[in-house]
């Protein structure tokens, strides 16, 4: 059995954040000793790889016809006969380094059709169990010890799968009544796919995001996560800090940043004990 840990980052919500914790504990998990993989399924937008500054030739080899395979391929009917034709070069062409340490599988444009084809798959089981089977048998064997994966902010069959394959969520939230709000539909969510299915997925990480406690109303959120989601919340809250932001527009996460605002520090130590805390809850104690 693999020693690989797993988690998706989720929310039915787009702009909570959720590329920015992954890049960020995916760093962070660097830092503590660990091998990990960043797989992009957010859009084709490629928002991870362009917080790592790797978009760019990315991309182009996307406009060349060069992007194969990618991340949608590995969905298709015809994977395995591609693997298989691939060989050892399976994987060497869909696997980008990044500078800062995670290697990521990077979004593509077939992420656009991709909904829509695994609607067509009759079967449920086979229909969210796609990126499961990649990732038993062809992402494990390589002796990652962490992968997280980036889900779109809607509930749709992709992240579906990704939901599926990680059975463990990361829910990066804001302080504010709607994001409570789909913190808990989200459990909800997560309850019948284990009613339906018999896959339990687990809420791992609710991890308070772009919080500015100079305000009342963001002290009272933070109190009220803590008591909903005692098992599941992070040990410390990310701040907002304009400074991720900028290094976030550079290609960079904020631990790439040489001179750190206060801000961008107290972010970094968050983060770093949230990815500790994460490894803690999926079960793994092994790093470099």
């Amino acid at each position: 059995m693999s020693d690989t840990l797993r988690a998706a980052a989720f929310l039915d919500k787009g702009g909570t954040g959720k590329t920015t914790t992954v890049a960020h504990l995916g760093v962070a998990l660097e830092e503590l000793g660990h091998e990990v993989l960043l797989v992009d399924l957010a859009g084709k937008q490629g928002d991870l790889a362009k917080h790592f500054g790797v978009w760019g030739d990315y991309q182009a080899r996307i406009e060349a016809d060069e992007a194969w395979p990618n991340i949608s391929t590995v969905f298709d009917d015809a994977w395995g006969t591609i693997a298989e034709k691939l060989g050892d070069d399976t994987l060497a062409d869909l696997v980008v380094p990044t500078a800062e340490g995670p290697d990521l599988i990077p979004a593509h444009p077939g992420l656009d059709t991709l909904d829509a084809e695994l609607g067509n798959i009759d079967d449920a089981r086979e229909r969210y169990s796609r990126l499961e089977q990649f990732l038993d048998e062809y992402v494990d064997p390589l002796g990652y010890d962490v992968v997280l994966v980036d889900l779109p902010g809607m509930t749709n069959n992709v992240a579906y799968n990704g939901l599926w394959a990680a059975r463990h969520v990361i829910t990066p939230v804001e302080m504010g009544p709607f994001e409570a709000e789909q913190a808990d539909a989200l459990r909800r969510d997560l309850g019948k796919i284990a009613d339906n299915f018999a896959v339990d997925i687990e809420l791992t990480l609710v991890l308070p995001n772009k919080v500015d406690t100079r305000t009342n109303l963001a002290e009272e959120y933070l109190d009220a996560f803590e008591s909903e989601y005692p098992d599941a919340i992070a040990p410390d809250y990310v701040p907002y800090s304009q400074d991720i932001r900028n290094a976030a527009e550079h290609g960079q996460t904020a631990f790439a940043l040489q001179e750190p605002s206060t801000t961008a520090r107290r972010a970094r130590e968050a983060y770093l004990d949230a990815a500790e805390t994460l490894v803690s809850r999926l079960g793994g104690d092994h790093g470099g």
